[in-house]
């Protein structure tokens, strides 16, 4: 057998190359597609109607004839030759009967995969593979709070989602880009559904949002619908892995050494997953997360009070603690005045109406009492 040329080794590799660029954003169009139906799934399920796919047979036949129209010849091609196409064919055509526009949708999904073919041919540079903690940290940070990013999270398929993720970076695919693009067909797809659905297409703030607001949620991307009441829930809402939890939830304990009872209220308190979402955001940020949390066994305040309410203020001093900055004041700390008091020695708060209705208005103009001058009232001390 001969021995291939050079110029024919290199064909082969270039072929190669361009075989794993089409396969490559083939793996793009269904993430893009997990993550749609997964958001479809979602909506109808909440308003309890959710649907079953439609055959098999009849989906590929349609769902084919939209893919060659919107897709690029080689990309389509790859996509229905793949095992799964039955299946993403089904979801295509479930989105199309839940009331997407695939017209509209399928050529800006067209776009994201052509971006990756393009990105895999030109960069075959491989990294190390990480864990799914790597891209729930990658969706809080490129996507905001709310149903599509919830939709990820919650969904079966997240696993799976995070694998393709990670083999789309080791291919040197901006998955950042990807996932920014897939949210905003998310959002497309919920408020289509949503439609369909005569359901609400902006999310309702919750009791747990509006109680929560204020410095407890100041600078944190919270979703309207924030429900506290369930932990794992919540803590989805805000992409904190259950990995990265155990670990906030552990600096939490050595922060305070001989308190494990009180840290206990505080890791359990129903607040504590707004507390774990600062955490995360100032480890992104580089800020010495644990050196802040020390300061919850110095200044401990927040032990005065009924034993009951416990939970509640070390989750404020907690807060406190990591909000304030290094050798300063909170960021937004604020001194308690007594009104009543500041009122009664303010030279800018006039008489009440029950005394100015004694007596005639003042002929001169205001002055402060201090620059006031005259005979001193009768009753008072002389000099």
């Amino acid at each position: 057998m001969a021995t291939p040329t050079p110029e024919e080794q290199a064909s082969e590799a270039f072929a190669a190359a361009a075989a794993e660029a089409v396969q490559t954003s083939v793996m793009a169009f269904r993430l893009v597609m997990a993550i749609a139906d997964a958001v479809r799934r979602q909506q109808q399920k909440k308003a309890g109607k959710e649907e079953e796919l439609p055959p098999a047979g009849k989906a590929t036949t349609e769902a084919s004839e939209e893919v060659k129209k919107f897709l690029p010849p080689d990309i389509s091609a790859a996509l229905m030759d793949g095992a799964d196409w039955p299946q993403l064919a089904q979801q295509l055509m479930a989105l199309r009967n839940a009331g997407v526009d695939l017209e509209a949708m399928l050529p800006r999904v067209g776009e994201i995969t052509v971006t990756v073919r393009d990105a895999v041919a030109a960069n075959a540079e491989r990294v190390a593979r990480e864990g799914t903690d790597t891209w729930a940290k990658m969706l809080r940070e490129t996507t905001p709070a709310g149903p599509v990013r919830e939709a990820i999270l919650s969904s079966p398929a997240w696993p799976e989602m995070a694998a393709t993720m990670a083999k789309l970076d080791e291919r040197g695919v901006d998955v950042r880009a990807i996932l920014a693009s897939a949210h905003e067909e998310g959002v497309g797809v919920d408020q289509a559904v949503a439609k369909v659905l005569a359901a609400a297409e902006v999310p309702t703030t919750s009791r747990d949002a509006m109680l929560s607001y204020g410095p407890l949620t100041t600078g944190l991307d919270i979703p309207k619908d924030l429900d506290l009441s369930d932990r794992e829930r919540a803590l989805r809402q805000l992409a904190i892995a259950p990995s990265e939890n155990a670990r906030f939830m552990r600096m939490a304990r050595e922060a305070m050494p001989g308190m494990e009872r009180e840290a206990d209220l505080l890791v359990t308190a129903k607040q504590w997953p707004l507390v774990a979402a600062r955490m995360a955001d100032m480890e992104r940020e580089g800020k010495p997360v644990a050196d802040h949390l020390a300061r919850l066994s110095k200044d401990t305040s927040w032990q005065e009070g009924p034993k009951t309410q416990m939970g509640g203020r070390l989750v404020q001093a907690a807060n406190d603690a990591l909000r304030k900055a290094a050798g300063g004041p909170a960021t937004e700390s604020r001194v308690k005045v007594n009104t009543t008091a500041a009122r009664s020695q303010s030279p800018s708060v006039g008489p009440t109406k029950a005394t100015a209705a004694k007596g005639a208005a003042p002929t001169s103009p205001a002055v402060a009492p201090h620059r006031e001058t005259g005979p001193i009232a009768k009753g008072g001390k002389t000099r």
